[in-house]
């Protein structure tokens, strides 16, 4: 007897073939092949899951049904964060519809999220933020195959070909481990997956179930997946408790400073001699990142302590975390309320 999840696995052309020798026949199944059946870099992908258990003749089948997609690269080549000012990129997300769905989304998982964040240290608030702006609380996770998006960045995109060619190499273990269709799971244009838009490695290192057994559903589980966000930045180092950003005052700065990346580098101190001071007392040797974004009437300037560090591990940009952060704060306000 055929279990249905290793029909899935397989794939049709897969299936085809092995009934086919099953009933004693030698007819060959007319599969259409797609853009990377002959890519050079395949078989050493094929062979990076094997090394995890992953079976060769599945994967190579599976990255036979992928297909080139010209609007991936065309989506990629231009994210939000670095065509838009911070102003611009803020409304985006700071909507009232977008505030008052996640206070919505916030009642219905309301248990959820507190025994989440009671775990993790991560406040309901952030945690709501941050799928609201990934997926817009699950609603928008991605029309393009994962297969497709990971198979034409990998071999389609020369300039980060390393990081999604491993990416693949994790999608091909997490389809083969899960009991989803891997030809079926949708994302983004990066391969980005469910509520969190989590990227198969990060799946596979930080998803968690929020019952404890079996593999975390991200795509369909809203408890799964807000349990793998609170994971994701207990992980990188949430402090709970602690302040995420404060206002700063600037004192004609030098430009430099604020080109020292996100990770906080400079302690308090220092940054007040170089001209760039909070507005409320924080520990004047707590290490802090000087941020400074483009509002409609000049420039803003913020201190980013280590919440805040944490947020960007989630997508590499302060405009991102900003975004999340700014989210947050509405939707515990419109969440006290309601």
């Amino acid at each position: 007897m055929i279990k249905t999840n290793r029909l899935r696995r397989w794939g049709s052309s897969q299936v085809c073939r092995t009934l086919f020798l099953w009933a004693g026949l030698s007819i060959p199944c007319v599969v259409a092949s797609g853009d990377y059946s002959d890519h050079e870099a395949v078989q050493q992908v094929i062979a990076a899951a094997q090394e995890a258990g992953v079976d060769p003749d599945w994967a190579q089948q599976l990255i036979d049904a992928a297909e080139r997609q010209q609007s991936i690269l065309d989506a990629i080549s231009r994210p939000a964060e670095k065509t838009k000012a911070w102003y611009e990129y803020r409304k985006i997300f700071l909507t009232d519809r977008r505030i008052r769905e996640g206070a919505t989304f916030w009642s219905a998982h309301v248990d959820t999220l507190q025994a989440v964040a009671a775990r993790s240290g991560v406040p309901a608030e952030l945690m709501v933020a941050i799928i609201g702006v990934e997926t817009y609380y699950g609603r928008i996770t991605g029309s393009y195959r994962v297969i497709d998006a990971l198979a034409t960045l990998a071999f389609d995109y020369p300039r980060r070909s390393t990081f999604f060619t491993r990416e693949l190499e994790q999608f091909l273990v997490l389809a083969w481990e899960s009991d989803k269709d891997a030809l079926a799971l949708k994302g983004s244009y990066a391969g980005a997956m469910g509520y969190g838009q989590f990227m198969p490695s990060s799946y596979r290192a930080y998803a968690r179930s929020y019952e404890g057994g079996g593999a975390p559903d991200i795509w369909d589980n809203p408890a799964d997946a807000i349990a793998s966000v609170g994971n994701y930045l207990k992980a990188h180092g949430w402090r709970a408790g602690e302040k995420v950003v404060t206002d700063g005052i600037a004192d004609g700065p030098d430009p430099a400073v604020f080109e020292g990346g996100l990770k906080p580098r400079k302690t308090v101190a220092a940054l007040a001699l170089e001209g760039l001071e909070p507005t409320e007392p924080l520990n004047p040797a707590e290490l802090v990142t000087p941020l400074w974004l483009e509002e409609e009437d000049g420039m803003r300037y913020w201190l980013g302590l280590q919440n805040f560090y944490v947020i960007t591990r989630y997508n590499h940009s302060a405009m991102y975390a900003m975004a999340v952060w700014e989210l947050s704060q509405a939707i515990a306000a419109a969440h006290a309320g309601s």
